[in-house]
This record gives C-alpha cells, sequence and structure tokens, in this order.
C-alpha cells in the first residue's frame, strides 16, 4: 500500500492478500486467507478495513453480479469477464469502441467526453477451460 496511506497492521494485512491474489477475492476469502497466514481478525475489522481501502482508492470494489462485492488491487482503468460455467474473472485491457461511446451518449442523451473509470463494464462468456 503506498505510504501516504493511513494504514494499520490490519490495512496493510488486507491489502497485501488483495494484491497477491489472481482471483478478485471476496471478503470472506480474504478472511479465510488471512486466517491461512495466522492472521485472525474480527470480520468487522476486515470490512471497515476494505471500505477504507476502497475510498481512498488503493484498491476497487467489483460487483459483478453474484451477490459478494469482489477485491482488485489493480486500480488502473481495465474491464472484466466472467465465465458464466466456472465463474473465472479475468481482466481486460482493450480499449472500448469510439462507437459504442457514441451509442451511449445517443441512449442516454449525455454528452461523453471521454472514457473514465470503466473498471465497471463487465462481459460474460465461457472461459476456454470450460468450453472443452
Amino acid at each position: 500500500m503506498p505510504a501516504k496511506a493511513y494504514h494499520t497492521p490490519q490495512r496493510q494485512a488486507v491489502y497485501e492478500v488483495i494484491w497477491e491474489s489472481g482471483d478478485h477475492p471476496t471478503a470472506v476469502e480474504i478472511m479465510d486467507r488471512l486466517r491461512n497466514r495466522g492472521q485472525n481478525f474480527a470480520y468487522g475489522t476486515i470490512y471497515n478495513s476494505l471500505r477504507y481501502l476502497v475510498d481512498a482508492e488503493y484498491i476497487l470494489e467489483l460487483k459483478l453480479g453474484d451477490n459478494a462485492s469482489r477485491y482488485d488491487a489493480n486500480v488502473d482503468d481495465h474491464h472484466h469477464i466472467t465465465c458464466k460455467k466456472c465463474g473465472k474473472i479475468d481482466e481486460i485491457y482493450a480499449d472500448l469502441p469510439k462507437e459504442w461511446l457514441g451509442t451511449v451518449a445517443q441512449e442516454t442523451n449525455y454528452t461523453v467526453d471521454e472514457p473514465v473509470n470503466f473498471h465497471h463494464v463487465v462481459l460474460k462468456g465461457v472461459c476456454a477451460n470450460c468450453q472443452s
């Protein structure tokens, strides 16, 4: 976590679990991984740490259609794709087509200046492992 953050050992531990993961863990998965490391924090501590880290923009909270939020330490603008069969989540770095932004502007009657914070775009499909 960047040095400018007001962080506690608990926040640092939560951040490290998310940073080291490649699977966008839920709060429960984060807690389980902390326990596996010998770090036992109360649920409230985990949730408060997650809220702080999201609000301070050190992590992203992803709402991908299931009930539980997932967390991502990659705060660069990017998209996600989820497998409808196994639930795997991957990151996408492709730019959105300018035509799509024009369609959004036309449908919503907004003037779209530039794509900002498009990490909320989520696509669904079937991953290569589930296609066989």
